[in-house]
């Protein structure tokens, strides 16, 4: 059986963003998602971490830090005690000199730390001061706590998912940070844009978890104008195509099928057998098909679970109809598809030896990003970066203080503290 493709990390690679200095002030999952992206790609992160890190860093599985090494690799970490006006000079000094700056406290908390953008972009005037928060910088929430989970709430993803006879359903995953994550790349690349190439002026990025969210739901605002009715929970089922289900195989595995054009719809009952139902006027159309969703469910249903998921697949590959595994973790690491494509690797780790990660994306094909340095201890660069803004002997007092942590000391203190819950 194939395995999982390794990859040896290049410190000395150089990606597209080569030059790019990033200082990340960001916690928890948009942030690190927007800057992984930059990171990939060759941008220079340094990471901001508190005196107990990146809250990141408490999601772990059986005591190991996943989310973190996930997503911090090819950044560096630099810990400051940010409650103290030495600890946010040096904050200002590394601001003055780069040219993104990503934040994600709660609107109001970087001004009272004499850090806001008034102060910054007056030191840097080409800086891109990228804002996250839960709600945005303005409007009668701002000051509200808000994370993902509330705006997959409030944007109307949870009303919208999961069957309509059962509760909404929040999704498993990160959705509204992650979106928020992408957007945010893009947008500081658009920033950025401005200020290289049309010698433009920096600016402040307001992005809110919940805007993004709202965004990739395509135009429920829009149809409900138009029609009045809220879009009820459907399952898996679309409401604008149909078939389009999970269904379950003869071997108690799943399959999801989508047949987003008519083409498909015709070739999917050609090879089921029922090619009568292309001429019959209740599933001749997408409309009609949607108006007899019960029927055409029963009839796919029924075929798919008289027959295992392999030979369901291979019926399906020769007939050209898109429908495919549901596959979960162990599934996928053992996929030819994911391993031919090297869309999950394994890059060396400390602790792991081997930790199984998504591969950069996207793939870029003369200038591809690269995997430079594994996710940084606390503090694991400190030193590097600290030291040449300092005379040494106020390095060392700083250092002394409890200013400045560096990663002996932040190893020394983890160890000291009680493991956090499993993720």
């Amino acid at each position: 059986m194939a395995t999982l493709r390794k990859k040896a990390y290049t410190p000395q690679a150089r990606g597209p963003l080569h030059g790019v200095r990033v200082i990340d002030l960001s916690r928890l999952v948009a942030g690190n998602m927007l800057t992984l992206q930059l990171a990939d790609f060759g941008a220079d992160v340094i990471k901001i971490e508190p005196l107990k890190g990146d809250t990141l860093r408490a999601f772990r599985v059986d005591g190991i830090e996943t989310f973190w090494k996930a997503y911090a690799r090819n950044k560096k970490s630099v810990c400051i005690d940010l409650r103290s006006a030495e600890g946010v000079e040096l904050v200002a000094r590394l601001a003055a000199h780069a040219d993104v700056l990503i934040e994600s406290f709660r609107p109001g908390v970087i001004e009272r730390m004499g850090l806001g953008p008034e102060v910054l972009l007056e030191l840097n005037p080409r800086l891109v001061f990228a804002r996250i928060s839960g709600w945005g910088q303005t409007g009668p929430y701002r000051h509200k706590p808000g994370f993902g989970t509330l705006v997959e709430g409030y944007s109307g993803f949870a009303a919208m998912n999961g069957f309509a006879d059962r509760e909404p359903v929040l999704p498993p995953m990160f959705l509204g940070d992650m979106a928020t994550g992408l957007y945010g790349a893009s947008a500081v690349m658009t920033a950025l844009w401005n200020v290289r190439v049309n010698n433009g002026q920096g600016q402040v990025v307001d992005l809110s978890l919940f805007e993004p969210t709202l965004s990739i739901l395509g135009p429920h605002a829009a149809n409900f104008k138009l029609t009045g009715a809220v879009k009820e929970r459907t399952g898996s089922r679309s409401s604008t195509t149909a078939p389009r289900n999970a269904y379950k195989t003869l071997d108690d595995k799943w399959l999801c099928l989508s047949t987003s054009t008519q083409t498909m719809a015709e070739r999917l009952f050609v090879a089921i057998g029922r090619a009568d139902m292309n001429c019959d006027s209740r599933f001749s159309s997408n409309a009609a098909r949607l108006a007899n969703v019960e029927e055409v469910e029963r009839v796919v249903r029924e075929f798919i679970s008289q027959k295992t998921l392999e030979e369901s697949l291979a019926l399906f590959d020769q007939a050209g109809v898109t429908i495919g595994p549901i596959c979960d973790a162990a599934q996928l690491i053992n996929d030819p598809y994911v391993i031919e494509r090297e869309s999950i690797v394994e890059i060396e780790d400390d602790e792991l030896g081997l930790m199984p990660v998504h591969n950069i994306v996207p793939r870029l094909s003369a200038t591809p990003g690269s995997f430079r340095m594994p996710a940084p201890l606390m503090g694991q660069h400190s030193a590097e970066l600290l030291k040449p803004l300092l005379e040494p002997a106020c390095y060392q007092r700083l250092v002394r203080d409890g200013v400045i942590v560096e990663a002996v000391q932040a190893a020394a203190t983890a160890a000291n503290r009680p493991a956090a819950a499993q993720a």
